[in-house]
């Protein structure tokens, strides 16, 4: 499990660093925008040396050449190029990369050398322009369009845009990614620093977009409990790709056959595809849309072995008519409420379920697990008919950006051999660190869930394996403390204690009595508090 100390550790460097490239940018623009110019530069910053690094260590290792003299020999051009495509997705010619344009800004040989930004724009255009008309297209189309290089509020004339974007760049190659470490999210983790810093309209919906480490951490496991490998893994909300990742990480063998999320934020979008190509996952192996997931199921017949998803919270939806025909939701007889979309996405996820040994960890509201109506019918037919939930688990407060409400996380199975007569409940709600504006939910409070789920047996006020008897009693109610008794008895008052207190807390006033009336009686002053002392 990967050591959350030494990822605070390295997102307060990041932050460090970031925040004094933002404040290059902050008196030009809204944070909003700022954001989409660093992290289109990191990302640029990682083609270029992923190409460097494929080319000199992979392709032409044993050749002893290195990719700038090999791609500017007219014999071998055609060959590079055809192997970065197929290897990489795309092409990054020599005078576009990174480290080049970091000299034509820092040391150019004259005039003629020196760095503008129209040359980054020459070269995004470049790099995406070498996809088209190849399989790597639909992963790279519009990857940089919230970058404009000609947006006013970079500066009115090129030379200002040119000064501005300088240095963003020079200050982003000063920074070391650490992207050797697979752990670290560094465009999910630089996103949120991002909307840390400077608060904005746009700002203060980046939870939508990132689960914090913990809950995200939590999920994949569970998810993945037992897996060594597995075949497909998505996320049908899958903002920057966070959770779709760190599935991989808790997998025995690390190995993914293809990924799959579906993101309906533009920006965000680009973010998971971009994030997905960092962490080194071939672009044939991944698969990103863009698109409502409730309204247009991208997925189309895939199943999936793992999902993980971290929806918006009781969305709004239109359950309009027509749904009732959709596979996804008509088998419960009823849709999700307009108020509460919840199950419908949860109820899409079970769509795409693996038959054979199909996983869900899925983060949703209190409210799923007892409010009435249609989402009791859709609870009792994904409990009672399907037979597909596995454990419930209670975490605490305040452990989201952008809001405080306690969340639950359901985990769902196909399959679930010899626990199908019983649901696991387990309560959380107490384990975590306080944090000035959040909580965090550390690994020895993940290793204690995860315990649990593994023993599956009852804990005193944590854990217990409740019968379908006993769901089925309290009328398909999920509610925690229904099946979970947290509660804590006052402790006995001992009274002789307390008349002992009173005694000698009577006696001291007394004394105090004593030395304050002379004071009162030198003043020719009533004393206040009795005669008698």
């Amino acid at each position: 499990m990967a050591d959350t100390g030494l990822y605070q550790k390295q997102a307060n460097e990041l932050s460090q660093k970031l925040w004094a490239i933002a404040n290059d940018l902050r008196g030009n623009m809204d944070a909003s925008k700022f954001k989409n110019y660093i992290l289109g530069i990191i990302f640029y910053r990682y083609l270029s040396e992923r190409t460097e690094n494929y080319m000199n260590n992979e392709l032409l290792k044993n050749d002893g050449i290195q990719y700038e003299e090999a791609y500017n020999n007219n014999d071998l051009r055609e060959m590079i190029e055809q192997w970065s495509i197929e290897a990489l997705g795309y092409i990054i010619k020599p005078e576009y990369l990174f480290k080049n344009l970091i000299r034509r800004i820092e040391k150019p040989e004259n005039d003629d050398d020196k760095f503008s930004v129209e040359d980054l724009e020459r070269a995004i255009n470049d790099v995406t322009g070498s996809t088209m008309g190849q399989r790597s297209e639909s992963d790279f189309s519009g990857l940089f369009n919230d970058m404009k290089l000609q947006d006013p509020d970079l500066g009115d004339a090129v030379s200002e845009r040119t000064e501005l974007i300088s240095k963003v760049m020079s200050r982003i190659n000063e920074i070391d990614f650490m992207l050797e470490d697979s752990q670290f999210d560094v465009l999910g983790t630089a996103y949120m620093i991002l909307i840390g810093l400077f608060a904005s309209d746009a700002g203060k919906k980046g939870g939508e977009f990132f689960t914090p480490t913990g809950p995200s951490k939590l999920c994949a496991t569970l998810a993945s409990f037992g897996l060594d490998e597995a075949k497909t893994v998505g996320d049908c909300t899958c903002g920057s790709a966070s959770m779709l990742l760190e599935v991989q990480k808790h997998l025995t063998t690390g190995r993914v056959g293809h990924f799959y999320g579906q993101e309906n934020n533009a920006s965000t979008y680009n973010l998971a595809r971009m994030n997905m190509l960092m962490h080194g996952v071939e672009y044939q192996k991944f698969d990103i849309y863009k698109g409502d997931t409730l309204k247009d199921d991208k997925y189309g017949d895939v199943k999936m072995t793992v999902q993980v998803c971290n929806p918006p919270y009781s969305l709004k939806w239109s359950a309009d008519k027509s749904f009732e025909d959709d596979p996804r939701y008509s088998g419960a007889g009823k849709l999700a409420p307009k108020s509460h979309a919840d199950f419908a996405f949860l109820e899409h996820m079970i769509y795409h379920m693996d038959e054979e040994d199909g996983r869900i960890a899925v983060l949703l509201p209190h409210g799923v697990l007892f409010r009435g109506s249609a989402e009791e019918q859709i609870r009792k037919y994904i409990i009672r008919d399907l037979n597909r939930l596995d454990a419930v688990i209670g975490l605490p407060a305040n452990l989201f950006h952008g809001t405080s409400i306690p969340v639950c996380l359901l985990v769902l199975k196909s399959k679930r051999n010899g626990n199908s007569g019983n649901i696991l409940f387990i309560d959380a709600s107490k384990e975590f660190s306080s944090g000035k504006n959040q909580n965090t939910l550390e690994d020895k409070h993940i290793e204690k869930i995860l315990n649990a789920y593994a023993e599956r047996k009852d804990i005193d006020k944590f854990a217990h394996v409740a019968t379908m008897e006993e769901i089925e009693e309290n009328g398909y109610n999920l509610n925690i403390p229904r099946y979970v008794d947290t509660f804590e008895p006052e402790p006995e008052i001992d009274l002789d204690e307390v008349a002992d207190q009173i005694i000698a807390l009577r006696k001291e006033m007394k004394e105090v009595d004593s030395q304050l009336k002379p004071y009162f009686d030198e003043l020719g002053l009533k004393f206040p508090f009795g005669e008698e002392v």
